[in-house]
């Protein structure tokens, strides 16, 4: 394993299309008394072109229990965790709180401005980040961290640029590959793993 791995001290996730499979669901919103519907005029983009700006809308997201628990093990190892995305949704920011994410940017279109706040926050240089993503936006970061990971269903360019390519798709387990991955690189993933264990085994018997 390369040794970039073993300085890793933050681990940043890209969403849609990592921790998702790249899926967007929107619904439609419950009508409220004496709302009206929404008519195509309404719906416009935003200056940049990039993002589709609607009302009356909510977007839902699914995420995969195996990355719940990849973040639980990264946590008990010590490994602070962030998120960077460039939607704003309600979904990831419930599913952050879950997580107990420690650093969660939404609406990001400079996700390097995200990373100086997150370099800035725990005292650390760009050498100590990785960072997992799937697209070419997630690039610039990619290029600045010390260790950059893609999902195998990246676009090639991220993929050719990755240090590393995970095994599982996005949605699908591979943020714990990538946090797997790293706690081997540095040696602690048994002992985070049978601490783990152990610490669910007490907290189911504190419960019977």
């Amino acid at each position: 394993m390369p040794t970039a791995a073993s300085k890793i001290k933050v681990v940043i996730f890209d969403v849609d299309g990592v921790l998702t499979d790249g899926t967007l669901w929107f619904f439609p919103a419950p009508k409220q008394d004496g709302a009206t519907s929404v008519t195509a005029g309404e719906v416009k983009a935003d200056k940049s072109g990039y993002e589709i700006v609607t009302v009356n809308t909510f977007e839902g997201k699914g995420f995969n229990a195996h990355d719940g628990v990849g973040m639980s093990l990264a946590r008990l190892a010590g490994l602070k965790l962030g998120i960077i995305t460039k939607r704003v949704s309600e979904a990831v920011a419930m599913r952050a709180r879950e997580l107990r994410i420690h650093h969660v940017f939404l609406g990001q279109d400079n996700k390097l401005f995200a990373l100086d706040k997150i370099l800035a926050a725990e005292r650390i240089t760009a050498e100590e980040v990785a960072y997992v993503g799937d697209d070419i936006i997630d690039l610039p970061v990619m290029r600045r961290v010390g260790l950059a990971v893609a999902v195998p269903n990246a676009r090639k360019e991220v993929r050719d640029e990755a240090d590393v390519v995970v095994d599982h798709h996005g949605g699908d387990g591979a943020a714990r590959d990538a946090i797997e991955y790293i706690l081997r690189a540095q040696g602690k993933f048994e002992q985070v793993l049978q601490r783990y264990l152990a610490e669910s085994t007490s907290e189911e018997l504190r419960g019977n």
